[in-house]
This record gives structure tokens, sequence and C-alpha cells, in this order.
């Protein structure tokens, strides 16, 4: 477990200190659990609305985190008045963890750390990681085991699964819409994972 350091901790576990990612041991990780696939592709983003629809945030939330460089929309950010954000699926998927560690009491500064040290990880290690918090500190888990060290350290009073939060965000946003980045097109009750498939479809 890493800390997100300033009582962040992301990792292995034990802390990242100043918001540097180091690559944390594996120990303990199990090859049974299946990484999730980054579903849909570069073309595709996702509106505030339906981030925030997604997310379960606010838009002042959304407009504020963007603002202030919390979260950024990574497909496309705002440009002066009238212009649309679009973020991407691993984008609602910062936001919804990023609501949730506010929910319990996270400072902003923590979860700042902690969402850098996301933004680093690869598609497979976000599936085997638990985020654990007392409230104050952050940590990584990529083991049951690190889970329990946590615990009987009193040091993990909750824990989010992100490879759980990654489902739920694909289930959600299977219902909402997407977009084109390079026609701008609606793609309605858009499923990110289907988007290859239609559009073969449509050739064929």
């Amino acid at each position: 477990m890493r800390s997100t350091g300033d009582g962040t901790a992301v990792g292995g576990p034990y802390p990242l200190h100043g918001g540097t990612v180091e690559p944390g041991p594996r120990h303990g990780a199990s090859a049974a659990v299946s990484a999730p696939q980054e579903p849909g592709d570069d073309h595709v983003g996702y509106r505030g609305p339906t981030a925030c629809a997604a997310a379960g945030i606010t838009y002042r939330q959304l407009d504020y985190w963007a603002r202030t460089g919390l979260v950024e929309p990574s497909v496309r950010p705002a440009y002066g008045s009238g212009s649309q954000r679009l973020y991407s699926f691993r984008d609602v998927v910062v936001l919804k963890i990023v609501k949730r560690l506010l929910d319990t009491g996270v400072s902003l500064q923590n979860i700042r750390t902690a969402v850098q040290h996301l933004r680093a990880r690869g598609v497979a290690d976000l599936a085997q990681m638990t985020l654990m918090s007392d409230g104050a500190t952050v940590y990584e888990c990529t083991s049951p085991d690190e889970v329990v060290d946590l615990l009987q350290g009193g040091q993990g009073v909750f824990g989010i699964a992100v490879g759980v939060v990654w489902r739920d965000v694909e289930s959600a946003l299977a219902k909402l819409h997407g977009e084109r980045v390079d026609t701008g097109e609606t793609l309605i009750g858009h499923n990110p994972a289907d988007e290859l498939a239609r559009r073969r479809n449509r050739v064929g």
C-alpha cells in the first residue's frame, strides 16, 4: 500500500509521498481477478451532464473540479463560453471515486494526490485495487492480505473496490448518451464497449 503523502496513502500497504508514484509490490494479488477492459475508443466522449449522472455528482462539483484541475476532461476541455467538455470513460470512473472519498471526509488535497496516482495506473492494476481510508489517509491495497493488515492496524474504516466502481460506471453509461468527437454525433443509450461492433455492422 502506498500513502498519498500528507496523510494520504495509495499503494502497497504503504503511503505515497508528495504525490510521486512508485511501482508498489504486487505480493498476494490474485491472478484470478480478471481485469476490466477499458471500453470505447478515443473518438467517444461524455458531456458534463452525462458524466455527472454516471458519477453521482452535481454539475457544480464537476465544474469546480475541472476549473481547479482536480479532474479535468481528457477528451476535450472547455474552450471559453459555449464549448462543451468531453470526459472519457476513465475520467468518469475517477469522478465517482472522488465523490466517494469526499463523502467520507477525505480532504481535497489528499484526494488530488490520490487522483494523480489513479491516472498513472494501468487497467489491470485498477482491477485489483482497493482504496482504504480512515477519513484522512488514503491507502491503496492490491491484495486481500493488505486490506486485512490495514484493518487489524485500525487504519482502514472504509474501502472502495475500484474494479466495482469501474463496472458500475460502465453499466450507467450504457443507458446514457455518448458523443462522437470527430462528427459530434450523439450516441443514444451508448454502450462504449459496443461502439466498434456497431460501426462494423454499419459497414457490413
